[in-house]
């Protein structure tokens, strides 16, 4: 009897290099975006609203009248609250706060301390989420993915050098990883002159994670 004889080639497993390549832009703020608001108390709700209503009319002048478009400053949030505090372990009611706040997109950002000042000097007596951005944040990022394409290519030829290894140059895999880049914030101090601002460089980041085969 006669048998034929199969040759069963075992599978090799690829060998594969893994890295991470990270790369990083900076680019200096375009604009940006704050939000100015108005807090006014009485014992009832209609004398802090109607106050409210006219500081923070007042607010809005003054900024447009620093030549910021009307369409730039929008309603950020109106809110009414009761006030309460305890004595002797009761709750016991003590008027009415009102909040007013606008956002503002202030073009140039060489011009936010005089807005910051002007709407103090006009009654807004909170301000916060200081917000800068930049432009054409997506050419940033073609910048940084590039570098860090660069970066993972990098590192790749580093291992495959220290190690001997024969490395294939072009990558079997490129996957883009998510990077969440924190939206730039500065405090601020109120000073008898101007209140400062320092605008910084915003960090613009990407990663890739790139296999190669050796």
């Amino acid at each position: 009897m006669y048998y034929a004889q199969l040759n069963h080639q075992a599978s090799i497993p690829s060998r594969v290099i893994s890295v991470t390549g990270n790369g990083q832009v900076t680019a200096k703020p375009s604009s940006i975006q704050l939000q100015i608001e108005v807090q006014t108390q009485g014992q009832n709700v209609q004398g802090p609203q109607q106050e409210n209503a006219a500081t923070m009319n007042q607010v809005i002048q003054s900024i447009t009248a620093l030549g910021i478009p009307s369409e730039q400053i929008h309603t950020a949030a109106y809110t009414i609250t009761p006030l309460y505090h305890f004595e002797d372990g009761q709750q016991i009611f003590t008027g009415y706060e009102v909040s007013n706040a606008i956002t503002v997109h202030v073009s140039d950002p060489e011009r936010v301390g005089l807005i910051i000042d002007t709407a103090v000097e006009k009654g807004a007596n909170r301000i916060s989420n200081i917000q800068f951005k930049v432009d054409h944040a997506d050419a940033y990022y073609q910048q940084a993915l590039s570098l860090a394409l660069h970066n993972a290519q990098a590192k790749a030829k580093t291992i495959a050098e220290t190690m001997h290894l024969p490395l294939q140059l072009f990558p079997t895999e490129i996957v883009e990883e998510q990077v969440h880049t924190p939206i730039l914030y500065r405090s601020m101090a109120i000073s008898p002159d101007m209140t400062p601002i320092e605008q910084g460089q915003i960090e613009i980041n990407a990663s890739v994670r790139v296999n190669f085969q050796y």
